[in-house]
């Protein structure tokens, strides 16, 4: 019987992801229309419910971070954590965003500095601290609440109440076991499995685009379809090996490596870069962000105009609640046995106060060259954000060695994310098995691979993104009743 349900949500996940990925394919203009529609109706008539979620989720978070219950283990009273700090902190960082920083580090800020919302003058002092603003709240703690929700229910359900590692069990309280492994259970754990595949795929193929834009700038590779399906090849071999080491080797120890060369590039970024600029950013940007927590958390133009909402933060929080199932589950099965106060401060504090520095830091990159490249030539880098990076680099000391050292970051964070999610999708297509076999790790590997080659050479990476984050958008209700399911949860914990 176990066998029956294990293969269920396998197989019902499977081809639900081949079906919306051959509709991609063989039907693009047609699925490319419907996904930017759904996106749209999504954004313009909802987008207060992404707004309200995402502050609910940092309430809940600073809450129970606080409350009597902060001081519970996620595991028997007695257990300790698996991981050092340093490796916990470097495979969820690694697994929660870390691509995206070396992808949108220089791209975002200067995007937001030559196409500011309406009221801005593009190009402004405005503009410049609005750009920094802006960033850090699309990067800061936000998203990591976001990712708290789940992977907290989940390190609580799986290890103190020993139950599956699946997006289903945090709704035993709610549900019973019975309604868990019913049609609502299977529907949940399906959507959870499709919205890791078609967000890692995305993200394979948008990495793999960046790599060969940073390979074309140092060695001048050429930027065609070849070397970027050689890329994912490589990639692939290695995150699929490194998935089946298991979390303690190949991923620790990828997610060691990450941590290290992150560190070191951001330290050199900020030396050989316009260093008081970039401090001044960082203290700035902070101010503005906290500042206005609130209110910026809220804005919703209830008669004005909405498209730089709902197209830059409506979809980040879009986006982020897409990557939940994924980056949630892996989050979970790495922190047993820590406090829940310290895994709040330690997904949620730690990765955002990592980004602001980040953003700042390369973020300043690319606005000092204001007087050097002029408006239009920071426009030019905004409008193709894969090679921003290479193209503000050049223009500093060194910047032939730190871009050599962000394409090695790349591909390393690139790996991170993949492993994590092949990882996680033998977990949820496992009945939660913590330790899912190598054959059904190694078989999502190459289904993600396949589609994010596929997705590449038709054009259609944009589409998957975009019809995986509007099919994300019940999942802002499944984290809603996961946060009530919770303190149902910790109300019955003899405190």
């Amino acid at each position: 019987m176990k066998k029956q349900k294990d293969n269920k949500v396998f197989y019902i996940s499977l081809i639900f992801t081949i079906a919306i990925v051959a509709w991609g394919l063989l039907g693009q203009e047609g699925f490319t229309s419907f996904a930017n529609s759904l996106l749209s109706f999504l954004t313009t008539n909802f987008g207060w419910a992404y707004l309200i979620s995402m502050f609910c989720f940092i309430v809940f978070a600073v809450f129970i971070a606080l409350s009597k219950y902060g001081k519970l283990k996620l595991g028997p009273d007695d257990s300790k954590p698996e991981f050092s700090n340093a490796s916990w902190f470097a495979m969820l960082f690694g697994a929660g965003m870390g691509i995206g920083l070396v992808f949108w580090g220089v791209a975002e800020p200067i995007s937001h500095f030559v196409n500011p919302p309406v009221g801005i003058e593009p190009g402004s002092v405005e503009a410049t601290n609005f750009a920094m603003k802006a960033s850090f709240m699309h990067w800061g703690f936000h998203p990591w609440a976001n990712y708290a929700v789940i992977g907290l229910a989940l390190a609580y359900f799986q290890f103190r109440k020993n139950k599956p590692g699946l997006i289903s069990s945090i709704f035993i309280p709610l549900l019973g076991e019975k309604g868990v492994n019913g049609p609502i259970g299977k529907l949940i754990d399906v959507l959870a499995v499709f919205a890791t595949v078609a967000g890692v795929a995305t993200s394979l193929g948008l990495g793999t685009l960046q790599i060969n834009s940073g390979l074309n700038f140092l060695f001048n590779i050429p930027e065609t379809t070849l070397v970027q399906i050689l890329i994912i090849a490589v990639v692939s071999v290695i995150f699929i090996w490194t998935a089946v080491s298991g979390v303690d080797k190949g991923i620790k120890v990828l997610g060691d490596i990450n941590l290290y060369l992150a560190i070191g590039l951001l330290a050199l970024t900020i030396i050989l870069g316009p260093t008081i600029k970039i401090i001044n950013s960082l203290t700035n940007g902070i101010g503005g962000y906290l500042t206005n927590f609130i209110q910026d958390s809220l804005h919703l133009e209830a008669f004005g105009d909405n498209s730089w909402i709902n197209g830059w933060t409506i979809f980040y929080w879009a986006w982020w609640i897409a990557w939940a199932p994924f980056v949630g589950t892996f989050i979970a099965r790495i922190s047993r046995g820590r406090t829940i106060r310290e895994f709040i401060f330690g997904v949620v504090l730690a990765p955002a106060v990592a980004s602001f520095v980040w953003f700042a830091a390369f973020g300043s990159l690319g606005l000092n060259l204001l007087e050097t490249l002029g408006i239009e030539g920071l426009s030019a880098a905004a409008a193709s954000p894969e090679t921003a990076l290479f193209m503000v680099l050049q223009h500093y000391n060194l910047g032939y060695l730190i871009s050599l050292i962000a394409v090695f970051l790349l591909c390393t964070f690139f790996i991170t994310s993949a492993n994590s999610a092949t990882f996680v999708l033998g977990m949820l297509s496992s009945e939660g098995n913590l330790n899912p076999t190598n054959r059904r790790k190694v078989l999502w590997g190459v289904v993600q691979s396949l589609l994010a080659t596929s997705l590449l050479l038709a054009g259609g990476l944009e589409a998957l993104q975009t019809i995986s984050v509007a099919a994300a958008f019940p999942f802002i209700f499944v984290m809603l009743l996961a946060i009530v399911s919770i303190f149902k949860a910790l109300k019955s914990e003899n405190i």
